[in-house]
């Protein structure tokens, strides 16, 4: 016998009652999973409110004791500063020509070789997951104090970066021109060079752009392990507690990571663009 339209009524109502109860289930369920993640993180990280109730008047005192900068030592700090810049630019720039043969082989739509597809992605996952300031530390160790050790560690972990960045947009770019070229004759290497790279030129170039902005904020700190650039004196005045030094050169610093990151979106913008 056909079910009549009430009891067809009836039987989608009961079926909605159940998907409801079972939908509010989950959700309490996701909800308390949730809360114990974040009752767990807050103990785990320390979080003392009252810890820091009352160090905030004494971070006051220090503000106030920055005032007036001590400019005495503008030009050594000009220098460390143009340091930073250098080994972030020597660093991304090293990083960018090793990434792309390293993408190729991390794209599983274009990789000569897939059975080293995985193998490189493991790689670039293991720079990645090391940040510089470690590579910095290290390399500290290897080739001493100085710049040349920032260098090194912010290419690498850059590197891995890169790379992943790189072999990622090529693995959803458009293989219609490569394919095309492909069936001319053309080996693999020509129609990459002229058929891929073209199209997937200026998004390469906008992320080498945000990696070396990236990096000029991070290699300020590398200083701290001995990797030369402003860091370095950074720490001094943080160690001696000279505020109006440091004060002069945060400021600094957010003067020229400011106008290097409009000039960096800039750039990006007009190769977006084009």
């Amino acid at each position: 016998m056909t079910p009549s339209a009430a009891e067809r009524a009836l039987a989608d109502l009961e079926a909605g009652r159940h998907g409801f109860g079972a939908r509010r289930l989950r959700f309490w369920i996701v909800s308390a999973i949730v809360v114990a993640f974040y009752a767990v993180s807050w103990d785990l990280a320390g979080v003392d409110l009252g810890r820091l109730a009352s160090g905030l008047p004494k971070l006051g005192v220090w503000i106030a004791s920055a005032w007036p900068p001590d400019l005495s030592e503008v030009p050594l700090f000009t220098l460390r500063i143009a340091e930073t810049v250098a080994m972030a630019a020597l660093g991304t720039t090293l990083a960018t020509l090793f990434a792309i043969p390293l993408a190729i082989l991390a794209s599983r739509n274009i990789t000569p070789w897939p059975t080293l597809y995985y193998p490189v992605r493991w790689f670039l996952n293991a720079l990645r997951g090391i940040d510089s300031f470690v590579f910095a530390l290290l390399f500290v160790a290897a080739v001493g104090l100085g710049p040349f050790a920032g260098v090194l560690g912010i290419a690498l972990h850059t590197w891995g970066s890169a790379a992943k960045f790189f072999a990622d947009h090529v693995e959803n770019a458009n293989l219609g021109p490569l394919e095309a070229v492909r069936t001319t004759g053309a080996g693999r290497f020509t129609a990459i060079t002229y058929a891929l790279v073209p199209d997937i030129l200026p998004v390469m170039l906008s992320t080498t752009l945000f990696w070396w902005e990236f990096n000029i904020r991070a290699s300020t700190v590398l200083g701290v392990v001995g990797a030369g650039g402003i860091g370095l004196e950074l720490k001094n005045s943080m160690d001696l507690l000279d505020f109006p030094r440091l004060f002069t050169i945060i400021a600094m610093i957010l003067v020229v990571v400011t106008v290097l990151d409009q000039f960096s979106a800039w750039l990006r913008r007009r190769l977006i663009r084009s």
